[in-house]
């Protein structure tokens, strides 16, 4: 059990993010479960927000951290010396992937990729606009906070990036408003934390066609969406229909810190000049996060963990129906529980909390609950999980 001492340490020298943490101390995690320092036990199913696909320290991501640790971990800033576990990841993320998105500058996050993605596109095309989308999140950071369809976390930070336009999702008017003025559209194939909301297939297809034709370059955020979680190893392959930039994160690294950003030849040849080392970075592509993630890539292929993803929603719909759901949306083991009210999510939240099951908001919604149990979840764990949730959505229902 934590000690008081402990828990002031956190609350008075760790910067909050709230006035209500969720304060878990945790002793350690293992597979789907988390325990704290008091000896509870928490089945965790959001993934640490989609980032523990393969659950907590799966033994051959923990293996290859010790195997690289034991050989070296920095030695130079990025893309100067040949390290093994960077040549290795990209070989093979890459190898999944389109052939013209052949390579892939790794970064320490999600917003890092996002960044690197936006500045990439106004390098290629010469241009400086974009056109983003309303309840869309790329990130905190001033570029990717830019590009963030919310005027609420966008407000205190005013003024950022010029020349970023958006319009609401999935409608036509964001055809009209793709010129010879912008870089890129910036879209996350299926809306995270703007309530899981998929793509239609009609209308990315016209985004795709529009940019063509006038010359701007697609960038895909599939930071949260990546990585096998909605059942194919990035969610435009559901649509196929193929982005210029793909930026990556959350899942990429089996737990450790990374994210990256993945481009043509072509495209990346910009940023080897007018001026060399115009974007750089000291810890991106860590190797002791390349070797993680290129473990858990390979446990993912191998062991065809993106079926689990179906699977996982697949029994979902089977359990989370009725009256007292409005809708349960999204692909693969990336949904979004849609119920009635604020009052009746609050309750469902904090009675699973209190029996061990942790689940949250999306971070425009206060009506979804986010799902997203880690891939490698047991049949009877999955299960269960899912009645309590059907349990307490039907007793905290409101008409």
């Amino acid at each position: 059990m934590p000690t008081t001492n402990t828990k002031s340490q956190f609350l008075n020298h760790i910067a909050q993010t709230s006035d209500a943490p969720m304060g878990l101390s945790i002793s350690h995690a293992s597979g789907p479960f988390i325990f704290t320092t008091d000896g509870r036990k928490f089945t965790d199913f959001i993934s640490g927000i989609a980032v523990s696909s393969l659950g907590h320290r799966h033994p051959k991501v923990v293996e290859a951290v010790k195997h690289q640790v034991d050989k070296h971990m920095h030695v130079m800033v990025y893309g100067e010396f040949i390290q093994e576990a960077q040549s290795n990841f990209a070989s093979l993320t890459t190898s999944q992937l389109p052939e013209h998105l052949s390579r892939i500058y790794f970064t320490n996050s999600g917003t890092e990729a996002n960044e690197g993605a936006l500045k990439l596109a106004k390098k290629f095309t010469g241009r400086t606009e974009f056109l983003a989308f309303r309840n869309s999140y790329h990130g905190d950071s001033h570029g990717s906070l830019s590009v963030t369809g919310r005027d609420v976390y966008r407000d205190p930070y005013l003024p950022l990036l010029p020349g970023v336009h958006f319009a609401d999702f999935n409608h036509p008017q964001a055809l009209e408003m793709i010129d010879e003025h912008l870089a890129a559209v910036i879209l996350e194939p299926i809306q995270g934390e703007g309530g899981i909301i998929p793509s239609d297939q009609t209308w990315l297809e016209n985004i795709r066609k529009k940019c063509d034709e006038k010359g701007v370059l697609l960038i895909y955020d599939e930071i949260q969406s990546g990585f096998g979680r909605t059942g194919a190893f990035f969610a435009f392959e559901h649509y196929g229909v193929a982005p210029d930039i793909l930026c990556m994160a959350k899942a990429m690294g089996g737990g450790m810190p990374i994210g990256g950003f993945a481009a043509s030849d072509e495209i990346f040849e910009v940023f080897k000049n007018d001026p060399p080392l115009n974007h750089v970075t000291t810890f991106g592509g860590h190797p002791v996060s390349c070797a993680a993630g290129h473990a858990a890539l390979k446990v993912m292929l191998d062991e065809n963990l993106m079926e689990n993803a179906s699977f996982i929603e697949k029994t979902a719909r089977e359990i989370l129906s009725g009256d007292s759901i409005v809708e349960l949306r999204g692909k693969g083991a990336m949904l979004g529980l849609q119920l009635h009210s604020f009052e009746q999510t609050k309750n469902v939240v904090e009675a699973c909390f209190v029996e061990g099951i942790i689940l949250g908001w999306t971070l425009h919604s206060n009506t979804l609950v986010r799902l997203a149990p880690p891939l490698i979840i047991d049949e009877d764990t999955l299960t269960s999980t899912l009645k309590r949730i059907a349990y307490y959505a039907e007793k905290f229902k409101t008409t």
